[in-house]
């Protein structure tokens, strides 16, 4: 049996869970809710508790049709906010399927439970790769500690094996890092400062035993262009920093737009169909893979050496198939 001085926070929680724009419930409907938990309640103090809950600041609403009907409105989070949330966290490769279930199944708590079996509905199993690192989701909390604190972070760092299970490095000799920030784009990486080799990183899924250490942080150089410093961390950026000039098939524009954004330089092309776009690239085998991945739809103008250097890797990756 519920004490009865808990009644107002039932009757919140039952608001919560149970209503919506959609679904409301009437004085009777929380009257005999409150008699299933052994609270005795009249209809004019429930009244009066739902005034004190709206002073509180819930935003109760008051529908009239053959009863007076009530329902919470507005919330912390609405619905198209919590399926975006939803979508969000079971894209995150760096999240295992336990843990963006364990998410999914709180933030499914933020609204009510009808609306709970939507979000319920819009998750699907896609055959997308998750992190098997069941650690990760603590490790990054105790990683911005550490930042958060100016203190090391140690851990042992591993790389997967032949066998498929984990190969540590030196041999599972901790290792004792400066850390300075996280960043993430398909995954977790781990931004650090060591005085022999200047600024490294680390993919955190591929971490383990991380903690905070006792031992203070060193003293970062002044002037660290973290943001550079990322850039050279993600897909196509890793080397000199120049501005190429594509040919493309107009198929590839949205392909090129997300790739390089709106500081891009668009023009139509020499041949029909075609288009030409200019933008800062910091060359790298990677970009260059990406250029050649779409084969006689994509070229390089310029710069000459660009030109050649594409040429010299086309050159590389067809030795590796010819007949010896």
């Amino acid at each position: 049996m519920a004490h009865k001085k808990l009644k107002l926070l039932y009757i919140a929680k039952f608001l919560m869970e149970r209503t919506d724009e959609d679904h409301t419930v009437t004085v009777k409907d929380i009257i005999a809710h409150l008699d299933g938990l052994g609270i005795p309640a009249e209809r004019k103090a429930i009244y009066d508790d739902l005034h004190l809950l709206e002073d509180f600041g819930m935003d109760i609403v008051r529908t009239k049709t053959k009863t007076s009907n009530v329902y919470l409105g507005s919330r912390e989070f609405q619905l198209p906010e919590l399926k975006m949330l939803v979508d969000v966290v079971q894209a995150s490769p760096f999240l295992t399927q336990k843990k963006s279930m364990e998410l999914i199944e709180k933030l499914e708590r933020l609204t009510s439970r009808p609306r709970a079996l939507e979000l319920r509905r819009q998750v699907y199993v896609m055959d997308r790769i998750k992190s098997p690192n069941e650690q990760l989701y603590y490790h990054i909390d105790a990683i911005s500690q550490a930042i958060h604190t100016a203190r090391q972070v140690t851990f042992r760092y591993f790389d997967w094996g032949i066998d498929g299970k984990r190969s540590y490095r030196r041999d599972g000799e901790r290792y004792a890092v400066n850390p300075v920030a996280l960043c993430v784009e398909r995954y977790y990486y781990l931004v650090a400062y060591d005085e022999e080799r200047g600024y490294v990183h680390y993919r955190v899924d591929r971490m383990s035993d991380v903690a905070v250490s006792e031992q203070p942080r060193a003293k970062l150089p002044e002037h660290f262009d973290l943001a550079r410093y990322v850039r050279g961390i993600f897909d196509m950026y890793a080397g000199e920093r120049t501005v190429v000039t594509l040919e493309m098939d107009r198929s590839l524009l949205n392909v090129a737009m997300d790739r390089f954004g709106t500081d891009a330089h668009l023009r139509a092309g020499g041949e029909s169909g075609t288009a030409v776009l200019s933008a800062a690239v910091e060359m790298s085998p990677t970009f260059l893979s990406w250029v050649m991945g779409f084969g006689s739809k994509m070229r390089i103008l310029s710069p000459p050496q660009a030109r050649e250097a594409l040429t010299a890797l086309c050159r590389e990756t067809l030795a590796q198939y010819e007949v010896q």
